[in-house]
């Protein structure tokens, strides 16, 4: 019941891991039967079908079910810490974006059990995606529709909690980069997320009320799907890396200990990354007949992000240059991030080009260039994170062993698996075909390709033995384990549930490493000693969320008094939360317990 109803933003966290991590593991499955399947030339592992379900499902649980979920529970477990806050600004709506996250995305899941799942790839494009019958692809839109909410409020919350409740002292140019990339990341959410809302919407009315926004035969037009959906996608990818930026930052700035080379520099790209993010989506779509205007003008913005992104990767390396570099978990996943990052980047400037991508365009070069983003990238960044706020967050430490054998299998099975994409799609092999023919110069690359995903899926099977062998033992963790830089490491491990007893005051960029270098024990307090105000924990946004949920089904099955029924629920809840003030508790760090308001 206490994680039900929890506004605590530690709390939030933990259950973003835990339902992040079931999605993920669940995503990896998929891709798993997916490279099965595709081991040898004319396996019949899958039929064509099932093979289109899992392909459709992997792709949408990894990008909106997995990736976001596991990096807003790195933002709600680190992010008010390091800006000296008790908590985030709205912590109700914080638990709302949870729940409406959660029952979103087991919506979408439903439709494995209720008449198949989504078949129309990830991206949904029209006409299949609204000529298919069957329910699948209503869940497929509804859900994200409701997942996306959650996301959009858990977007506007970071930012108001980063504008407004920064410790003093804290100046936006004294904000550690994981602070800063997840402000960036914020906004990036608040603008992008609306257009694939649209998107849903307009799909939606489409399959549930025969309108005909993208319906070629009665006038729609299926192209404008492929713009709302990129103008959301394309920013979406920087949704994802941009957080694990910041996370390999401060991870590297730690185990080099040193501060982050040229920090300003590093905060301005993170903003060119994200201003640019938004003028290139149409790079998804060269092959789609825009003309040479268009697709040169895109082309040249896509390239121009390559230049914020090559400021990041010099800044890490200088960063290491002459420190005293200590190879832990955490910093391994950080240094091995780098180069794969960059070869992902380097064949995103090889598909930036229009006329070389009318050749790679739909291959197995694209699968490749993709992964190398997102998962040596945001996954490698994500693993980074949690090795290193792991004593932070759980008062305990992973094992270190465990950790480098989690960090190798999964490094080795990822090049294995997707290196050899490059070459395959080069070679002319599409992707989303569910089987290949022999004698093609396919067979040895694809079987490579799946003992790699082999390979990957025994790391993290490591990495979860590695949390329950934690799991079993005392919470023994110190406050400040890695000689860190940030004000996280000023309070204890596990934190307590006001975070700070006495909001610090905050003297310079690295805060806890400024009152370190000044031989200080601790931050200096910015306020007296005294009672704490704290929000009390709420059942309503659970209910909110389930009602949500039912008008779904409502909706889709066609049962109006079902989703009346539903959006009732919600109404009344949200109504209830206007009407009914929150008077909240107060605890008095002295004694170190509550005592009602």
């Amino acid at each position: 019941m206490d994680y039900l109803t929890t506004v605590d933003h530690k709390k939030i966290g933990i259950l973003y891991f835990v339902a992040g991590g079931i999605f993920f593991l669940l995503g990896g499955l998929e891709a798993l039967l997916l490279r099965i399947q595709l081991i040898v030339p004319n396996n019949t592992f899958l039929n064509g079908a099932t093979f289109n379900e899992i392909m459709t499902m992997h792709g949408t649980t990894m990008i909106f079910l997995a990736a976001m979920p596991l990096l807003f529970g790195l933002m709600n477990a680190v992010l008010p810490l390091q800006i000296g806050a008790r908590d985030v600004a709205f912590p109700f709506l914080n638990s709302l974006g949870f729940w409406m996250f959660f029952f979103g995305g087991v919506l979408v899941n439903c439709s494995w059990f209720l008449g198949g799942s989504p078949d129309a790839g990830w991206t949904a494009y029209p006409p299949l995606s609204v000529s298919f019958s069957g329910f699948s692809l209503d869940f497929y839109a509804l859900g994200l529709q409701i997942a996306g909410i959650g996301t959009l409020i858990g977007g506007i919350n970071f930012l108001a909690t980063i504008v407004n409740m920064r410790a003093p002292g804290m100046t936006f140019m004294r904000m550690p980069l994981f602070t800063w990339t997840s402000f960036v990341t914020s906004a990036l959410i608040l603008f992008a997320f609306p257009a694939v809302t649209v998107g849903l919407v307009l799909l939606s009315f489409d399959r549930l009320f025969s309108a005909n926004f993208f319906n070629v035969a009665n006038g729609g037009n299926e192209i404008i799907w492929q713009h709302l959906f990129w103008i959301f996608g394309h920013p979406e990818v920087y949704i994802l890396i941009l957080p694990a930026f910041g996370v390999i930052s401060d991870v590297i700035s730690t185990f080099s200990k040193k501060r982050l080379f040229g920090y300003s520099s590093m905060v301005f790209a993170t903003v060119l990354i994200g201003f640019l993010g938004f003028m290139v989506w149409a790079h998804h779509m060269f092959t789609v007949g825009m003309g040479p205007v268009a697709n040169a003008l895109f082309g040249i913005s896509t390239m121009l992000i390559a230049i914020p992104t090559g400021i990041k990767i010099f800044n890490w390396l200088f960063t290491m240059w002459g420190g005293q570099i200590r190879f832990t978990t955490a910093n391994l996943w950080a240094v091995g991030f780098i180069p794969t990052f960059v070869i992902g980047g380097m064949t995103g400037v090889m598909l930036a080009a229009p006329a070389a991508d009318y050749q790679y365009h739909d291959t197995y070069f694209v699968v490749a260039h993709f992964h190398y983003v997102i998962v040596g990238g945001m996954v490698f960044g994500i693993f980074s994170g949690l090795y290193y706020w792991w004593p932070k967050m759980f008062g305990r430490m992973l094992n270190e062993t465990l950790g480098k054998w989690n960090f190798w299998f999964f490094f080795i099975g990822f090049h294995l698996t997707f290196f050899p994409q490059h070459f395959l799609g080069l070679m002319g092999m599409q992707r989303r075909i569910f089987t290949f023919f022999p004698n093609q110069g396919l067979d040895f690359g694809n079987l490579i390709s799946t003992i790699g995903a082999f390979g990957m899926t025994i790391g993290t099977i490591i990495f979860l033995i590695n949390i329950a062998v934690t799991n079993s033992k005392p919470k023994n963790a110190p406050a400040d384990p890695w000689d860190g830089r940030t004000l996280e490491w000023a309070v204890p491990s596990p934190p307590p549930e006001y975070n700070f007893k006495q909001t610090p005051q905050v003297r310079g960029y690295d805060a806890l490493w400024v009152e370190k270098m000044a031989g200080n024990k601790g931050m200096i307090p910015a306020e007296p000693l005294g009672h704490i105000h704290m929000p009390s924990g709420s059942i309503l946004p659970f209910i909110m969320s389930v009602g949500l949920f039912i008008a779904s089904f409502g909706l889709m099955y066609e049962k109006v008094p079902v989703a009346i029924i539903g959006a009732l629920i919600t109404l009344f809840c949200m109504l209830l939360r206007s009407l009914i003030d929150d008077p909240g508790y107060h605890i008095d760090p002295t004694e170190e317990k509550g005592v009602e308001a």
